[in-house]
């Protein structure tokens, strides 16, 4: 018999949620939903507002002891716990739901493998006859491209585990954070600083990261390699 909470692709599991069901949306209020880089580029383009102003008015920024990055939570709202993007109707960014909702009655485990996070006396979804396939789940929520972007930050998220004790100075974290979380300020730092007078970029890649939010993101993991790890991502000038 399969472990539920180590289950692969192949799993069958019983769901369904919709406006009908008397626990629709209760699974969107008192939750703690860590967001990612790629979640943040997402909602924020939703709400046609900044970065800057999406961190500040819908995030709690939770400090981490000997970590360069504090982890990004969605903020609920105070009065009732809700999420503040939920409606009776339901999730009003559905088409831009971070990671965390895509996933939900999902989660994924450290090796790879699933697990069920949903409680049946609660969620009574997982008592639908509807049936899914977790392989099959994940196409429909459109988790891929969450997944490739997380695989993509990961290449300097999980390296920088083994220099945060040796980075003291609090303006390279808090330039870290920028570039990863904080994507129109980084736009700002690159294009009015002589960070473009000293590197060498092609004129193709600074067109895209004028406006393409996914292209800066992974211009700013280059960054980050380049100065923390010492990756040639990129070259200085001759002449500087």
């Amino acid at each position: 018999m399969q472990n539920p909470s180590r289950l692969d692709k192949e799993h069958i599991f019983r769901f369904e949620c919709n406006p009908g069901s008397p626990c629709y949306t209760k699974c969107c209020r008192d939750v703690t939903i860590a967001l990612t880089p790629y979640d943040v580029v997402r909602i924020k383009k939703a709400l046609n507002i900044d970065s800057d102003s999406f961190i500040e008015n819908y995030t709690i920024l939770l400090p981490k002891p000997k970590k360069l990055i504090p982890l990004v939570i969605l903020k609920m709202q105070k009065d009732d716990k809700k999420c503040p993007f939920v409606t009776p109707e339901g999730c009003s960014i559905y088409d831009d739901r971070p990671w965390a909702c895509r996933m939900y009655p999902l989660d994924i485990n450290d090796d790879g493998t699933y697990r069920i996070i949903g409680k049946s006396n609660e969620c009574l979804g997982l008592s639908s006859p509807k049936q899914y396939k977790i392989e099959d789940w994940l196409v429909t929520q459109g988790v891929a491209a969450y997944d490739e972007m997380s695989k993509l930050v990961s290449q300097v998220i999980l390296p920088l585990t083994v220099y945060e004790h040796e980075i003291t100075n609090p303006q390279i974290a808090k330039m870290i954070f920028m570039s990863l979380y904080n994507l129109d300020k980084f736009r700002e730092f690159v294009f009015n600083s002589k960070f473009l007078e000293k590197l060498t970029v092609s004129e193709n890649r600074i067109n895209d990261i004028k406006t393409d939010d996914i292209a800066l993101l992974e211009f700013a993991i280059d960054w980050i390699k380049f100065g923390i790890f010492g990756e040639k991502t990129f070259f200085v000038k001759k002449d500087q």
